[in-house]
């Protein structure tokens, strides 16, 4: 087993031209049906924010000893205890922090989850939840993400048969469901 601790605080972090520079996921996974098929819907796991009061998907600072994709894999790991492939980018946002009243440059990434733990740094901080898209896009707070998980749908519905997977990823969604 291994202990995991969230990181803390900016001084490490990306910054480009003034805008702090943070990286999310939107974790997803192929649906089940009851027959045991893999079919070509999918579900998004969102996350409550620290206080409670709002759904977004897991995102955070982009620190100097990382990669984008580094860091978009670990905060979906610290704030929603998921493990998975992170895929190409999605797209970049500018948007004004709702707390800090500043610019972020914001990056997101698909994520296939492969494993969702059950113990995870930030699970007495954060609720998690499986959703349809459309209760997704409604449910999340912010713009950006939401404009992140229309990006996501486009690109998932115009892969032939939601991209061909290899037999250890259809095991792994098999397991996690």
């Amino acid at each position: 087993m291994v202990c995991v601790v969230s990181r803390t605080g900016r001084q490490f972090q990306r910054y480009n031209k003034g805008r702090r520079l943070v990286v999310g996921c939107i974790p997803y996974r192929l649906k089940i049906s009851t027959d045991g098929t893999i079919s070509e819907e999918f579900e998004v796991l969102v996350i409550s924010s620290q206080k409670g009061h709002a759904l977004m998907f897991p995102k955070g600072g982009w620190e100097l000893d990382e990669s984008v994709e580094e860091a978009a894999s670990r905060e979906s790991l610290e704030e929603a205890g998921v493990i998975g492939n992170v895929e190409r980018q999605l797209g970049k946002w500018d948007f004004l922090s709702k707390s800090r009243g500043t610019f972020y440059e914001g990056l997101m990434f698909p994520m296939l989850v492969k494993e969702e733990l059950e113990l995870w740094p930030e699970q007495h901080l954060r609720q998690r939840m499986w959703m349809k898209v459309d209760e997704a896009r409604e449910a999340c707070r912010d713009w950006w993400m939401k404009e992140a998980l229309d990006a996501l749908v486009d690109r998932l519905s115009s892969s032939p048969s939601m991209k061909p997977m290899e037999e250890d990823t259809k095991i792994q969604l098999i397991s996690t469901c």
